[in-house]
């Protein structure tokens, strides 16, 4: 095996020193602020159809302020009736947000690198466009080699202003708005995700689990209730790439 500079090619990299400050949260507000506008919609979208539903718009808003959980929040609306099904709204709400077990996993080094205060600030306002865009930067470090979970907590932030402010103006406006998806926005999202994971599919051993993941996401998105369809593409591109990992020479 070939050693150069003292240091063996196959040894893992060390992990950038972790920190959480302003100037990551500001990075990271203004790196997805562009992506909060489309995100928006969705929060009109929402506000809507609650205030249809029978919740009040002070209701509807505090619930998006809480939960910020848009998928959730959507699949909840079916289930809304008096009296609440509770039992049954848990359930789904676990099952719409598992995912959310398995970002958690893959930021852990990082997070768990903190100090417990700053632990809990980095997580309330995870979502999935928030740890896409922020994932590659923590791994790889910063300018000056240093992973910043500000950057999460920003885009966090401002995914979060855009979803309860379009909450807001679609429980007061009503659906008076009409339909925006008549003008291609709900493309935006999936965009925003394959460009960021085009990023990351640059060799063979990626492109394997990202091939296994979306054929097992579309294959199964009518066979189990709706979120489960992701957690088991992520669960099977994971394997997929560990198994590809441990097969590679010198491992």
């Amino acid at each position: 095996m070939m050693v150069r500079n003292g240091q063996d090619p196959q040894a893992p990299q060390a992990r950038p020193a972790t920190v959480l400050d302003g100037r990551g949260v500001r990075a990271g507000f203004l790196r997805l602020a562009p992506v909060g506008v489309f995100a928006a919609p969705f929060g009109l979208a929402f506000g809507a159809a609650a205030v249809e539903h029978g919740l009040l718009p002070l209701e509807t808003l505090i619930m998006s302020a809480t939960v910020f959980a848009g998928a959730a929040q959507f699949a909840v609306l079916d289930l809304w009736s008096h009296p609440l099904p509770l039992l049954s709204i848990a359930l789904t709400v676990l099952a719409v947000n598992a995912r959310h077990l398995l970002l958690g996993a893959a930021l852990s080094p990082w997070v768990n690198a903190l100090p417990w205060p700053r632990r809990l600030l980095a997580l309330p306002l995870l979502s999935d466009a928030n740890f896409a865009d922020s994932y590659r930067s923590l791994r790889e470090g910063g300018g000056d080699g240093v992973a910043n979970l500000g950057v999460l907590v920003g885009g966090g932030l401002a995914l979060w202003l855009a979803w309860t402010a379009g909450t807001a103006l679609g429980a007061y406006a009503g659906s008076g708005l009409g339909d925006l998806g008549r003008f291609g926005i709900d493309l935006v999202m999936a965009c925003f995700f394959a460009a960021v994971a085009a990023g990351d599919l640059k060799t063979p051993s990626s492109l394997l689990p990202a091939a296994v993941a979306a054929a097992v996401a579309v294959l199964a998105l009518e066979a189990v209730p709706a979120g489960w369809n992701i957690i088991l593409a992520a669960l099977a591109g994971a394997s997929v790439g560990a198994l590809t990992g441990r097969l590679r020479p010198g491992r």
